[in-house]
């Protein structure tokens, strides 16, 4: 039975045939990890990938890791500016209602105090 020659491996290394890929499993810990809390799960990623990388290895699930993991943040900073945004509306909006019914000057409600104008 003959064996087609595989092809080269990447980065210009070659894995050893039946080598373990030293961060599989450290991949799919990071894989995990950026879907619960992507900055963790970033770094252990880009660990995971380097440690792959410097065998010979292409690890998938450690690339996987890294692109949820920056998905997520900035999917997060989105909605956190967001909420931001909305909760300055919403307390001008608050504000506005206040001094509306109750005129201009320095007011006080319930201990506290509003400036209206």
């Amino acid at each position: 039975m003959t064996h087609a020659p595989q092809p080269p491996e990447p980065y210009g290394q070659q894995a050893v045939a039946g080598a373990e890929d030293p961060g599989k499993t450290l991949g799919v810990v990071g894989l995990v990890l950026a879907i619960l809390f992507p900055l963790i799960g970033l770094i252990v990623s880009i660990i995971a990938r380097n440690k792959s990388k410097e065998a010979g290895f292409q690890n998938g699930l450690a690339k996987g890791g890294i692109i949820v993991s920056i998905v997520l943040m900035v999917l997060g900073i989105v909605a956190a500016v967001i909420g931001i945004v909305l909760a300055i509306n919403v307390g001008t909006e608050a504000m506005e209602q206040v001094c509306g019914s109750l005129g201009p000057g320095e007011h006080v409600v319930d201990g506290v105090t509003y400036t209206c104008s």
